[in-house]
């Protein structure tokens, strides 16, 4: 008896967790998107090369405006790393995120 009222406890609990997380998995817009019509096709070579050659210069541009308003990268063992890019980002107008 104990074993039934433990599975039917268990099942409950399951079917709640379950009832309560399956929404936000279904939760999708399903209004296409520009997004969408890039996602179907590939990318050729050509295109995957001009991404990384932009996404490359983007970051070379955001670390020469982080030197500029004087942090330096290659210090090694640099005890204030963090407060200095921070205060280079500032500087800079370059938000704390994005630099990853």
């Amino acid at each position: 008896m104990k074993a039934k009222i433990a599975s039917i406890g268990l099942s409950m609990i399951v079917g709640a967790v379950g009832a309560s997380v399956a929404p936000l998995s279904y939760a999708q817009d399903t209004g296409s998107t520009a997004t969408d019509a890039t996602q179907a096709a590939p990318m050729t070579k050509e295109q995957k090369k001009a991404a990384r050659k932009q996404a490359r210069d983007k970051k070379n541009a955001e670390l020469k405006k982080l030197q500029d308003a004087g942090y330096n990268p290659g210090r090694a063992n640099d005890p204030h790393y963090p407060q200095d890019l921070q205060n280079a980002q500032k500087k800079a107008g370059i938000g704390a995120g994005a630099s990853q």
